[in-house]
């Protein structure tokens, strides 16, 4: 049990002898074939006509003979009946014996029937020596990804598979770099949000103790409450982003219904909020500027994207703040533009990290860090786009623009 275990366990060693029993089969069902057929020929002397003349060409018998049974040394007897009715018999003499395989002419066991039978056991050993590594190389592949997803499974999310081919072994292969390659990303991004959000709370929890720390059991002063109650809002604030951040990562499904939602009155909301500007359409086109705007989407995480940029903008404008809403063929493009310092080219990607920060930039100022990259996520969620670009007038500042499909 212990030889024939491993043994049957190898998926090339079943199809390659799966392979061989086939041909065996074959061969053995022609063989049978040919057998009965020469029984049957047997069981049916054949007949055959008989003219027998002599050596001035008169016929002398001329009729149907029909081949006699009988044992083959005492050679073939042929009973002739001719068209008076008459009866002859034809005896011929047995045919002499075999010459052996050092005399002249074709070895025995090249002649039929025995040729034949050679012939299929020599196919048959052809196919079982050629096809084992064909089988051998396409199940070195499985075995090799096989390989793979124990050590993917055993911790070593840096695993991937090497794609051969375009078969369904490839195809395989290709879906689990991709799974690999996203899960990997997932736990990184985790990683690193943790990572990340650990320092974040401690800085706010930091100054709620030490605030604690001096008041020690005296009455806050107006300034003092209102320094706790900013940095509990900053806590809070985190947690909520920290959450939402994590489930779009993770593509939970449970963030919303998707329904049509109008971005204009959307837009205006928020633009309340923070006293900004609202530009609706392009240029003073009176259809334009009162022709909804609708997209697919959830509703609270469109609004937080909105929010999340107008805030941002807020907190380091320095001037009045735009928000432009227009529909540019299949897409709507909100744009939110400021007047603060603007961001390095250099540094437009990286702002969309989580807990990135421009470099001087204070956490006194406002944030966490996370504003920015949840927007991104939310507009892939959304099969949209999110950059930040200069102003188009040229003028001191930064521009985000979010692009968001009307039908998806």
């Amino acid at each position: 049990m212990s030889l024939i275990s491993p043994f049957s366990r190898r998926l090339y060693l079943r199809i390659w002898l799966a392979v061989v029993g086939g041909v065996l089969v074959f061969a053995f069902a022609v063989g049978m074939a040919w057998r009965w057929a020469a029984e049957q020929n047997q069981q049916q002397p054949p007949s055959r006509e008989i003219r027998i003349t002599d050596a001035a060409g008169r016929t002398l018998v001329d009729g149907v003979g029909l081949r006699q049974r009988r044992d083959p040394s005492e050679g073939v007897l042929y009973r002739i009946e001719s068209a008076t009715g008459e009866v002859f018999e034809m005896h011929l003499s047995p045919r002499p014996p075999r010459p052996r395989p050092d005399e002249r002419g074709p070895a025995a066991w090249f002649r039929p029937p025995f040729g034949f039978l050679w012939m299929l056991a020599l196919v048959g050993i052809a196919v079982t020596v050629g096809v084992f590594p064909i089988i051998r190389r396409l199940l070195q592949r499985l075995e090799q990804l096989q390989r793979s997803v124990q050590r993917f499974g055993e911790g070593d999310l840096s695993v991937r598979v090497a794609e051969q081919g375009h078969d369904e072994v490839a195809a395989l292969a290709r879906q689990f770099n991709a799974a690999a390659a996203r899960i990997e990303t997932l736990v990184q991004s985790h990683k690193s949000l943790l990572a990340n959000a650990s320092h974040e709370l401690r800085s706010p929890l930091t100054r709620i103790r030490m605030g604690l720390e001096l008041m020690q059991g005296g009455t806050p002063s107006p300034a003092f409450r209102a320094e706790i109650e900013r940095n509990i809002a900053e806590l809070d604030q985190l947690v909520d982003e920290i959450l939402l951040a994590s489930r779009l990562d993770s593509g939970a499904a449970d963030v919303g219904t998707v329904e049509p939602v109008d971005l204009v009155g959307l837009a205006v909301e928020e633009c309340v909020r923070v006293d900004a500007e609202l530009h609706v359409g392009s240029g003073d086109d009176a259809d334009a500027m009162a022709a909804p705007v609708e997209v697919p989407g959830v509703s609270k995480l469109l609004r937080r994207a909105v929010r999340n940029l107008l805030e941002n903008a807020r907190r380091y404008s320095q001037g009045e703040i735009t928000l432009t809403l227009t529909r540019e063929g299949h897409d709507a493009v909100l744009r939110v533009c400021d007047h603060g310092p603007g961001v390095p080219p250099a540094q437009r990607e990286r702002i969309f990290e989580p807990f990135y920060r421009l470099p001087g930039a204070s956490e006194r100022s406002g944030g966490v860090g996370l504003g920015l990259a949840l927007v991104r996520s939310i507009a892939a969620r959304h099969g949209g786009s999110v950059v930040c670009e200069d102003r188009p007038d040229g003028a001191a500042g930064a521009c985000f623009t979010l692009r968001l499909p009307v039908t998806r």
